[in-house]
C-alpha cells in the first residue's frame, strides 16, 4: 500500500523547490471528504487517490498534478465543490480536477455516437492542459491493477477500452511504461488462457533466457569498455501482450517466436549511438530489413533510438536499442520528460512543451473539428492517433511522418489540399508510380499533377491518412449537392410547365424562397436539393406555388402537406416491414440491405436514401455511410418483434492442419447454423484462411459463434466479414 511518505520521498527526488505543504494540505483533505467509504477490495477509498498521485509523482509531473491526483475523485464521490477545490487548492488545481472528473464519466461501450462525441471531449481536454489526460492514465492504470475485485462484464469492458484508447494514447504521449503495463493487465483480463499460457512457456525459458542475458551483457560491455566508450547495458524479455500481438500477426507459435529478448544500450552521446551500432554490426551480423534510425527521424511522440535486430552468440536473434540519456529519459517519460513546471510553463498546447513537442494534436484538432458523423470522427482519430508510421521525404529532403499503408495520394494531401486534388501520380524514389502506392520508410516522394484531374469517390477505397479522406469528402459531397440541385430545378422546371406556371417570374419574385421557407429548409438551394434527392416531392411545391383559388387540395390536406419530411417523422410511428426493418415516417418503402456491411440484428442502422432502389440498410460504421450526404440519411431500426434470417460471411486464419475445417463446421452444426458457403486457400508454409457464409439472426448469437471458433485447438483469429 502507498503511503504519504512514498510521494513526498518521490517528489523530493525532483528538486528541493517542491511545495510539499500543499500536497500534504491535499492528502488531509482527500481523507477527511473520503472518510468512511470503501472499495470493491474492502479496502479505505483513500488508498485510491494515494496509488494514483505515487504514479503522477513517478511521472515527474508537477505538484499541481499530484494534488489533483488525490483529489480526483472529490467532486464526483464526496460533498466537495469546485469553488471549494479553488479555495483551498488554488484555479491550476480545480481546472485539472474538474477535468479528469468530465473524463472519468466518459463510457467508451455506450453508442458510437455518444462514444464518438466523449473521444472529442478527451482530445479537447489534452489541448486544454496535458496535466489533465496524464492524471486520467495514471487513474486509469490504479483502476486496472485493482480490477479483480470488479464484476466480469465491468471487467471486460473496462480493459477492452485499455486497451483500445488508454494504452494507445499512452504510447501516443510517449510513456511506455504506463503503455506496457496496460496492455499486459488488459490482456491478462481480456485474454486469460492466452495470457496464462505465454506466462507458463515464458517462465519455463525465463532461467535459460537470463543466462543468455547475462553472457550477451558481459560481451557489450567488454566491446564497449574495450572501445572506451561508457554505457549502461541492460537486457529483458519482451513483455506478454507484445510476444501475443506477434504471434496473432504473423501466425506464429510462442516456439517460433525467436526475437523475445531486447537489449538496452545507454550512451553518452548521439555520437557515440552509432559508435556502438557500428561495433554490434562488426560483432553480429544484422536482419535485414529489422534496422530502424529513430534518431534521425523521431517518432511523432518524440520517441528516439536506434534499433536493430541481429543474429547474436549461438545464432539466436537479439533486438538491440541504442540511445542516449536524456533519449531514454523521454522514452519512458514522453510528454512528462518534457515538463518545466520549476520555469512556470503551462500545461497546454500554447506551453514550450506542447508547442515543440505536441503539434500533432493540434493538427488532429483541426483535422476533426468539421467532422460531424460519429463513425468518420472515430474512424479518423483511430488513424491520426494509434496508427503506426511511416516516414517519406519530399524532394527537398523534408520529412513526412504518415500512418502505415498510407499511399502516394495521401502524402501529396499532407503537401497541400490542391496539390491532391490534382495529384495524376507521383514518382517514388525516381521512378514512376501510381496514386494508390503504398509508401515505405525512406521513400522520398515527388507528386506528379494535372490542372484536369479531380477528386474521385474512388480514391477514398485506399487513402489512409483522415485529412485526404475529408477533403475528398468534402468535393464529392459539394458535387453531389451541386448534381441534386440541378436535378430538382430540372424536376421543378418540368412539373411548373405543366401547370402553366412561370417558374422564372416566381423565383425572381421571391415566392420560391417563402415557399422553402414553408417546407422549413434554410434556403431554396436547400429545397432543390432535396427534390433531387427525392426526399419531397414536387406536389408538395406547387401546392404552395399556386394561387389559392386553383388549390385543389382542401384546407386539412394542405396543413398535413405543410410539415417537412423531419417533423411528420416525429409525428407518425414508425411502420412495420417484411424486412424486419420499421423505417420512420414511411410505411411503403422499399428496403435492401447493403451487402458492403451486411447487417444483422444488434448493429446500429442507418437508412440511406438510393433514388430508384428505397432504403437501403447499413451499419453505422460502414464507410458507404461515411460517404453519403446526410440529407439521404433516414433514421431506421430493428423490429425486435420480426425474427429474420442474415446470410453474413466470417474469416478464420488458423493452422493448415487435417481436420480443422471439419472442427468449425462442427461447432456450427452443433449451434444450429446453416453454412451456405465454404472456402479455404493456404500457401506452403503459411496460415489457411477459410471463408464461410452462415445464416445469423442476431449479433449475439454471431459473437457466441465466433467465440467457440476461437477456442478450437489452432484457430488464430476469427473475425466478421464486412464485404
Amino acid at each position: 500500500m502507498i503511503r504519504l511518505q512514498d510521494i513526498i520521498d518521490q517528489l523530493r527526488s525532483h528538486g528541493p523547490d517542491v511545495d510539499l505543504d500543499g500536497v500534504k494540505k491535499a492528502y488531509v483533505y482527500s481523507a477527511k471528504v473520503h472518510q468512511g467509504q470503501t472499495r470493491r477490495s474492502g479496502e479505505p477509498y483513500l488508498v485510491h487517490p494515494l496509488g494514483v498521485a505515487h504514479i503522477i509523482a513517478q511521472l515527474n509531473l508537477d505538484e499541481a498534478s499530484v494534488m489533483a491526483g488525490l483529489l480526483h475523485d472529490t467532486l464526483e464521490d464526496t460533498l466537495a465543490s469546485p469553488e471549494e477545490i479553488q479555495e483551498l487548492f488554488g484555479s491550476t488545481v480545480r481546472f485539472l480536477v474538474e477535468g479528469v472528473t468530465k473524463l472519468s464519466k466518459i463510457s467508451f461501450t455506450s453508442g458510437e455516437e455518444r462514444q464518438a462525441e466523449n473521444v472529442r471531449k478527451m482530445l479537447m481536454a489534452m489541448s486544454q492542459d496535458l496535466r489533465v489526460i496524464l492524471v486520467k492514465l495514471a487513474d486509469r492504470l490504479h483502476n486496472m491493477r485493482t480490477l479483480e475485485y470488479m464484476v466480469s462484464d465491468r471487467r471486460e469492458s473496462i480493459a477492452t477500452e485499455t486497451l483500445e484508447i488508454y494504452a494507445p494514447l499512452a504510447n501516443r504521449l510517449g510513456i511506455h511504461w504506463i503503455r506496457i503495463e496496460l496492455e499486459d493487465l488488459a490482456f491478462l483480463w481480456l485474454y486469460p488462457e492466452h495470457h496464462q499460457e505465454i506466462s507458463d512457456k515464458l517462465e519455463k525459458v525465463r532461467q535459460e533466457r537470463s543466462e543468455y542475458i547475462d553472457e550477451v551483457t558481459e560481451l557489450l560491455q567488454r566491446t564497449l569498455k574495450e572501445n572506451e566508450i561508457p554505457g549502461n547495458i541492460s537486457g529483458r524479455l519482451k513483455h506478454l501482450y507484445s510476444i501475443h500481438s506477434k504471434m496473432q500477426q504473423k501466425g506464429l507459435e510462442f516456439e517460433d517466436v525467436y526475437d523475445i529478448i531486447a537489449f538496452r544500450i545507454i550512451t553518452g552521446n548521439v555520437g557515440e549511438c552509432y559508435r556502438v551500432l557500428g561495433l554490434i554490426h562488426a560483432m553480429w551480423k544484422p536482419v535485414a530489413g529489422r534496422f530502424k534510425d529513430y534518431i534521425a527521424m523521431p517518432k511523432i511522440n518524440r520517441y528516439q533510438s536506434l534499433h536493430s535486430t541481429v543474429l547474436g552468440p549461438y545464432g539466436e536473434r537479439v533486438e538491440i536499442q541504442i540511445r542516449t540519456k536524456d533519449m531514454h529519459r523521454v522514452a519512458e517519460l514522453g510528454i512528462a520528460a518534457h515538463w518545466a513546471y520549476k520555469e512556470g510553463v503551462s500545461g497546454g498546447l500554447e506551453s514550450r512543451a506542447g508547442l515543440k513537442q505536441f503539434a500533432w494534436l493540434r493538427e488532429l484538432l483541426d483535422h476533426q473539428k468539421d467532422i460531424k458523423d460519429p463513425a468518420e470522427f472515430l474512424e479518423s482519430v483511430k488513424v491520426d492517433l494509434f496508427s503506426d508510421e511511416v516516414f517519406a521525404f519530399t524532394p527537398q529532403g523534408d520529412v513526412k511522418a504518415m500512418p502505415r499503408g498510407a499511399t502516394a495520394l495521401d502524402f501529396a494531401y499532407s503537401v497541400h489540399t490542391d496539390v491532391g486534388h490534382r495529384c495524376v501520380g507521383a514518382k517514388i524514389n525516381g521512378k514512376i508510380a501510381p496514386i494508390r502506392q503504398k509508401l515505405k520508410n525512406g521513400d522520398t516522394v515527388e507528386i506528379l499533377t494535372s490542372p484536369k484531374q479531380r477528386p474521385s469517390k474512388d480514391w477514398l477505397a485506399f487513402v489512409k491518412t483522415p485529412r485526404a479522406k475529408n477533403k475528398i469528402r468534402t468535393v464529392i459531397r459539394a458535387e453531389q449537392r451541386k448534381r441534386s440541385q440541378e436535378i430538382g430545378r430540372e424536376v421543378l422546371e418540368k412539373e411548373c410547365k405543366r401547370h402553366g406556371i412561370n417558374l422564372g417570374r416566381k423565383w425572381r419574385s421571391g415566392e420560391i424562397g417563402k415557399v422553402a421557407g414553408e417546407l422549413e429548409f434554410k434556403n431554396s438551394e436547400e429545397m432543390l436539393a432535396a427534390l433531387g434527392y427525392g426526399k419531397i416531392s414536387t406536389t408538395r411545391v406547387l401546392d404552395l406555388l399556386l394561387p389559392k383559388d386553383q388549390r385543389k387540395a382542401s384546407q386539412n390536406a394542405l396543413e398535413k402537406l405543410r410539415p417537412s419530411k423531419i417533423a411528420q417523422v416525429f409525428k407518425r410511428p414508425m411502420r412495420k416491414s417484411k424486412s424486419g426493418i420499421l423505417v420512420q415516417g414511411m410505411d411503403d418503402v422499399l428496403v435492401r440491405f447493403a451487402k458492403c456491411c451486411n447487417p444483422i440484428p444488434g448493429d446500429s442502422l442507418v437508412g440511406v436514401i438510393t433514388r430508384g432502389r428505397g432504403v437501403t440498410v447499413h451499419t453505422q460504421s460502414c464507410r458507404r455511410v461515411k460517404d453519403a450526404e446526410q440529407e439521404r440519411i433516414l433514421e431506421i431500426r430493428w423490429d425486435v418483434d420480426l425474427e429474420t434470417m442474415h446470410t453474413i460471411g466470417i474469416r478464420v486464419l488458423c493452422e493448415d492442419r487435417p481436420g480443422l475445417l471439419a472442427n468449425i463446421t462442427s461447432v456450427l452444426s452443433d449451434s444450429g447454423i446453416n453454412i451456405s458457403q465454404v472456402s479455404a486457400s493456404a500457401e506452403v508454409g503459411e496460415m489457411a484462411n477459410c471463408r464461410l457464409k452462415i445464416g445469423i439472426k442476431s449479433l449475439d448469437q454471431l459473437k457466441d459463434i465466433l467465440k467457440k471458433i476461437e477456442k478450437i485447438r489452432g484457430v488464430s483469429q476469427v473475425e466478421r466479414m464486412q464485404s
